[in-house]
């Protein structure tokens, strides 16, 4: 890992084109838009300037500028270590959990600073929805996975409200049908691809805005990564979605927007096309042809 990194730092170091800008902030600033390209759409959903964290004395992230759009699909692309994972648990904070995390700049969604004392974190993060690299369903029914936040946020108050929820919620995660006849048997029995929509289920249950992705389909074979897939490409009607991914013809399969990161800087953002088949920066275009990463 450790030459892996000095070998990203070295490609770093010998740029020498007009996109190399160094800042402050890192290689590249977020207010020089020839370089970092599109961080601002039009009404966003969130909005993050300036953000930076540090781990104890380590710098994670660097001055990240970056919009999400209502109703769209960004990727967050990268190397290993690169920040992405990090950036998406600033998101909806789950980085507090960090005892040596520190975050410093402003991330708002809808307007509302999500990092203000008076924000309530645990109704964040029903309002920016979270969904792992790994499949996590509670060890409870597949029913009462789904049921589990709507009760918790006071969303249902009898049966049938919750019947209804669970419902809706099975359908728009693409389970439903593979699973109506086995509510009451355990969420931890369906296969991997079952339980990751699981877990999609369960997110959307409780009418999120934002649902992040920190790569949902690293632990799915080919089948199973094509049906999350192809719910991605329906949710996106619905909600915002944030994923963090590997796989780059995942990324241009599902995103509308792709983000590029690298040693903890945005390098380039703009639509998922562009970035794919005229990247603005030489990291950028190195990393998509396979020079390194």
């Amino acid at each position: 890992m450790d030459v892996e990194i000095e070998n990203q730092e070295n490609q770093s170091a010998k740029l020498s084109n007009k996109h190399s800008v160094p800042s402050e902030g890192g290689l590249v600033s977020a207010e020089n838009r020839e370089t970092v390209g599109e961080i601002e759409v039009p009404n966003p959903r969130m909005k993050c300037r300036n953000v930076e964290v540090y781990y104890g004395d380590k710098h994670a992230i660097k001055n990240v500028s970056l919009d999400i759009g209502r109703n769209e699909v960004i990727a967050l692309i990268g190397p290993s270590g690169c920040g992405k994972s990090t950036f998406i648990r600033c998101l909806n904070r789950m980085n507090d959990t960090i005892e040596t995390c520190r975050i410093e700049g402003d991330i708002t969604i809808d307007g509302q600073n999500i990092y203000d004392k008076k924000m309530d974190v645990v109704l964040l993060r029903a309002q920016v929805g979270m969904v792992f690299q790994k499949p996590n369903p509670f060890p409870k029914s597949i029913y009462d996975n789904v049921a589990y936040g709507p009760r918790i946020h006071g969303l249902v108050s009898n049966k049938a409200e919750t019947d209804e929820v669970v419902e809706k919620s099975l359908v728009k995660a693409g389970l439903w049908g593979e699973v109506k006849d086995w509510l009451n048997q355990p969420g931890t029995g369906l296969s991997g691809g079952q339980q990751q929509r699981l877990c999609i289920a369960r997110a959307i249950a409780v009418n999120p805005e934002v649902i992040l992705m920190d790569e949902p389909c690293s632990a799915l074979d080919p089948i199973a990564t094509a049906v999350i897939e192809d719910l991605i490409n329906e949710l996106k009607t619905q909600y915002t979605i944030v994923i963090v991914t590997h796989s780059m013809q995942q990324a241009s399969r599902v995103s509308q927007r792709t983000a590029y990161f690298h040693l903890g800087d945005l390098i380039e953002v703009g639509k998922t096309e562009q970035i794919f088949t005229q990247p603005r920066h030489k990291l950028t275009e190195d990393y998509i042809t396979g020079r390194f990463g």
